[in-house]
């Protein structure tokens, strides 16, 4: 890598620890204490809704800000990712990985939205939840699974964020372009 990219990685960086660590928080601390402290299933629903949407600003910052700072490395890296071998391959997977969680934080969101609207007390939330009527069992249920997904999507991408530090060392890049050379050069005899 040529030059510091310090703030790139740490957009990167912070918003893939916020995104990690909130999730994980908010499957075990928020949705913990609302059980604890709810009393009913509705009541419960309710205080772990009003915590979820008073994280989602910043949870869709983070995102936005491990987005824009991934797509920078990309970008400073793109040498790597061509002539490093086994480069190529982490950044597949991390793109594959980071779409699943995308996907899983954007379903436990709608999820989520269902979960706090049909338990309400606002008439309004009521009227739209019925507009759109759902189990709120199933939808709790399926919630339970998209919340839990979330954070063990994003621990995936720290460890493969730990895989690329250790493949941008000076030894590993020398190896890795090597084997990428010799590899694409037919053998003479």
């Amino acid at each position: 890598m040529s030059g510091r990219h310090t703030w790139i990685r740490s957009l990167h960086d912070v918003g893939l620890a916020a995104w990690f660590g909130g999730s994980l928080m908010g499957a075990v601390g928020l949705n913990g204490a609302a059980e604890d402290e709810g009393g009913t299933g509705e009541t419960s629903a309710r205080i772990a809704s009003s915590g979820w949407a008073k994280w989602a600003p910043v949870n869709a910052a983070a995102l936005g800000a491990h987005l824009f700072g991934g797509g920078g490395l990309l970008a400073v890296n793109a040498h790597r990712v061509a002539a490093q071998q086994g480069v190529a391959a982490s950044t597949a997977a991390k793109t594959v990985v980071t779409a699943a969680a995308l996907a899983a934080t954007a379903y436990a969101r709608v999820l989520g939205k269902k979960v706090e609207l049909a338990s309400s007390r606002d008439p309004q939330d009521h009227e739209k939840a019925a507009r759109h009527p759902v189990d709120i069992d199933q939808a709790r249920r399926q919630l339970t699974w998209a919340q839990w997904a979330v954070p063990a999507l994003t621990g995936c991408l720290v460890v493969l964020n730990a895989l690329h530090g250790e493949q941008q060392r000076p030894a590993e890049q020398l190896h890795g372009m090597w084997e990428r050379a010799r590899s694409a050069t037919p053998l003479i005899h």
